[in-house]
């Protein structure tokens, strides 16, 4: 195998299987940043460092005891799992987006509202997310040094560009989430995480459909659906859309329940009533 192959088929790898992982770890870093909890990201990187280990952990389980196969169906529920996370921390993003109740005193708001549970959530999306492609990552690496020149100066070479690439775009999203506006920064990394989810479950339906255990109907799906990156079968397309049905039904049930809190006058401590407020 040619060296520049070797650089660029390393590089392909770890960027391919590394964005996914560090768009969602970014926006999760970002979103606490920016919110003024940036205590809080030490649990989101610890979570994705022990996916790390773990990954090569069970790299070595796959190469060891399966020949280098990974497993479609504990691969499918790590993703449905992190996808829970996603639909998740997407509605508590979306509910707390409100900028008067953070900035009245945002320090002291994000410590209470970003408790125990939440962090833990944000921990176990990062661990997740890396967690999810890891294993596989290490499996196509080892693959690709076994079959070239073992893990010479070109396959370092282009893992070092390709973490130099993620490294770029991850302080491209934490400058940018700087000079957002607070309400744009929640709904936007909840958008994000409620449209990664839905990939992840269309991704482990795919794995369900190698295994034959869901049935596969592909006739009249558009091809952009598989050009952007989701399972393009009715089966993946019906159950997201019962998803995005379900997140609309809460969406309006949430703004219509604001929409009456906000016009119902409010007791004063005189007992009169108050101004609605808008």
């Amino acid at each position: 195998m040619a060296d520049g192959s070797a650089f660029v088929q390393a590089f392909t790898i770890l960027f391919r299987e590394g964005l996914e992982a560090l768009l969602i770890i970014a926006a999760l870093v970002a979103f606490l940043r920016r919110a003024g909890a940036s205590e809080r990201i030490a649990p989101v990187y610890a979570g994705a460092g022990l996916a790390a280990l773990a990954s090569l952990a069970m790299a070595w389980v796959f190469e060891t005891y399966f020949d280098g196969n990974h497993n479609d169906l504990m691969e499918a529920g790590v993703m449905l799992a992190a996808a829970a996370l996603m639909f998740y921390m997407s509605g508590w993003l979306f509910v707390r987006q409100d900028p008067k109740a953070w900035q009245a005193d945002l320090n002291r708001l994000a410590e209470r509202a970003l408790g125990a549970g939440t962090v833990l959530s944000l921990a176990g999306i990062a661990f997740l997310a890396v967690f999810r492609e890891g294993a596989e990552t290490v499996l196509f690496l080892h693959a690709l040094a076994k079959s070239g020149n073992g893990f010479d100066g070109s396959l370092f070479g282009g893992l070092a560009v390709a973490a130099l690439a993620l490294a770029a775009m991850f302080v491209a999203m934490q400058w940018l989430a700087l000079r957002l506006p607070l309400r744009p920064m929640f709904v936007i990394t909840s958008a994000f995480l409620f449209v990664m989810g839905l990939k992840l479950v269309g991704e482990a339906f795919q794995e369900f459909q190698e295994q034959t255990l869901i049935p596969v109907h592909d006739g009249g799906v558009p091809g952009f659906v598989t050009e952007i990156g989701f399972n393009g079968t009715w089966e993946a397309i019906g159950t997201q859309g019962a998803l995005v049905a379900i997140a609309l039904a809460c969406l309006a049930a949430y703004l219509t329940r604001n929409r009456g809190a906000g016009t119902r006058p409010q007791a004063t401590p005189q007992g009169k009533p108050a101004r609605a407020t808008s």
